[in-house]
């Protein structure tokens, strides 16, 4: 087995953040919230959560929430609800759920879900399954989910269920590992795995792994860049803390030595989520 470059990587996070006028942080910067979450979730899954400075980190997030309750990928950015999820993962790692408004958060949520179950991202309308799991996770954490129509949620992911076991993005869409996850992950919040072909489903997923060990269906190998740390997408790659935070999260389900266990529904260290449902 491989040896993590645990400390490696940590470094190359802290570096990312201070990382704030060269073209990639520019690039990035209406998915600093996304990052924060990627990163931060990272460093705690390394058990070095405690390098960041908890009041900046919090006083940032907050920042970028709005009257309408959800929260933009970066201070005076149009709220979404990708960046709402990860604002409250955030504040959810930090144990500050307390410091926002529970109900406007979930209000901003509620009046996202369409008359047939499905959610759109924004006030613009697009749908997507991965909404459908950012809107129940978030309002799961937030014990809200009394807040929508959790049956007609259910609903709709099943109807993007395919013949081969996988699950798309709207009805009839392809099969992709990434809406697969966010499909799996909501229906296990929900208590409904009982609609999924467990071995038909497992047979796909299966078959995503190429010789080289890796996964297709986006990801590749995910190796560590033991010069400077972070992980890439597949070999050769540049790093970044996208895929820094899914390595490491695919290493810690795989029960990998010295790394905090990550639940995979919520995609938060499982402590954090004792925490949040079993410590009230």
């Amino acid at each position: 087995m491989g040896e993590l470059a645990a400390e490696k990587h940590v470094q190359y996070i802290l570096s990312v953040e201070k990382r704030k006028d060269d073209l990639i942080s520019v690039a990035m910067e209406h998915l600093r919230m996304n990052g924060a979450y990627w990163g931060l979730t990272t460093l705690d899954l390394l058990g070095k959560l405690e390098t960041v400075d908890v009041d900046e980190v919090v006083s940032w997030v907050m920042e970028c929430q709005h009257e309408s309750g959800g929260f933009g990928g970066n201070i005076g950015h149009d709220p979404h609800i990708l960046y709402t999820l990860s604002a409250v993962q955030i504040l959810a790692l930090f144990d500050k759920l307390n410091v926002h408004d529970v109900e406007k958060v979930t209000n901003y949520i509620a009046q996202l879900q369409n008359q047939d179950g499905s959610f759109s991202g924004d006030i613009w309308g697009e749908v997507d399954t991965r909404f459908s799991y950012i809107a129940l996770c978030c309002l799961s954490i937030l014990h809200r989910l009394d807040k929508i129509n959790v049956k007609k949620a259910v609903s709709y992911i099943v109807s993007c269920k395919n013949l081969d076991g996988g699950f798309g993005s709207t009805p009839g869409g392809e099969s992709h590992a990434g809406q697969i996850f966010c499909c799996v992950g909501a229906l296990a919040i929900t208590g409904s795995l009982h609609h999924i072909d467990k071995d038909l489903l497992g047979w796909w997923l299966c078959e995503r792994q190429v010789k080289s060990g890796g996964l297709n269906g986006r990801p590749e190998k995910l190796p560590d860049d033991t010069e400077n740390g972070g992980i890439s997408d597949r070999p050769d790659d540049a790093v970044d803390v996208y895929h820094t935070y899914f390595g490491v999260a695919g290493l810690s389900l795989l029960e990998y030595p010295g790394l905090k266990a990550i639940d995979p529904a919520y995609a938060l260290p499982v402590d954090v989520v004792n925490r949040i449902f079993f410590a009230r």
